[in-house]
């Protein structure tokens, strides 16, 4: 069974070892994250702090987005879109990592605290009993102080995470 964690689309251009784990994981990704992905695309606002980064996370943007819209992965992410909370089937992202999108609605239940991104970030790993990969600290530590009833990672403790779930499956 693959490990699945709820995320951003913009993860993936940003963190590109996501996209080759040593295991099998699923990614489930809130449609609104892949529209962000546009934005972040057209922004001039710089991404990275570094100017090469910058450059190599706008480039992995753009060729996520292109590969969402093949005829075959825009298929699936539009066939989830009619129904509030359905899934895409699997987008493959290499031997081991797939996306599956979800048509997340933000019902302001974190009203203030969280923004509407995050919120349905939120929503979506309760929904799904999934845990959050981020690599906002701020959310991380908004979750933890609110006392939300969800499991969170840092992106930097993604091996540990992944480790993790082998470890509870086995035992």
């Amino acid at each position: 069974m693959s490990r699945q964690f709820v995320t951003e689309a913009v993860m993936m251009a940003i963190y590109g070892q996501l996209l080759v784990p040593r295991s099998p994981v699923e990614y489930i990704v809130p449609y609104t994250t892949v529209m962000e992905l546009y934005e972040l695309r057209d922004s001039d606002e710089p991404l990275m702090s570094h100017a090469e980064d910058d450059q190599h996370v706008k480039l992995k943007i753009r060729e996520l987005i292109a590969y969402f819209e093949e005829p075959l992965n825009s298929k699936k992410i539009n066939r989830c879109l009619n129904i509030p909370w359905a899934k895409s089937s699997g987008i493959l992202l290499g031997s081991h990592a797939q996306i599956t999108i979800i048509n997340s609605v933000d019902n302001a239940t974190y009203g203030e605290t969280f923004d509407p991104i995050e919120t349905e970030l939120l929503l979506a790993s309760q929904r799904e009993k999934v845990p959050i990969l981020t690599d906002q600290f701020e959310l991380i530590q908004r979750i933890i102080e609110g006392g939300v009833p969800v499991q969170v990672y840092d992106i930097d403790d993604f091996d540990f995470a992944m480790e993790e779930e082998t470890f509870r499956s086995s035992h």
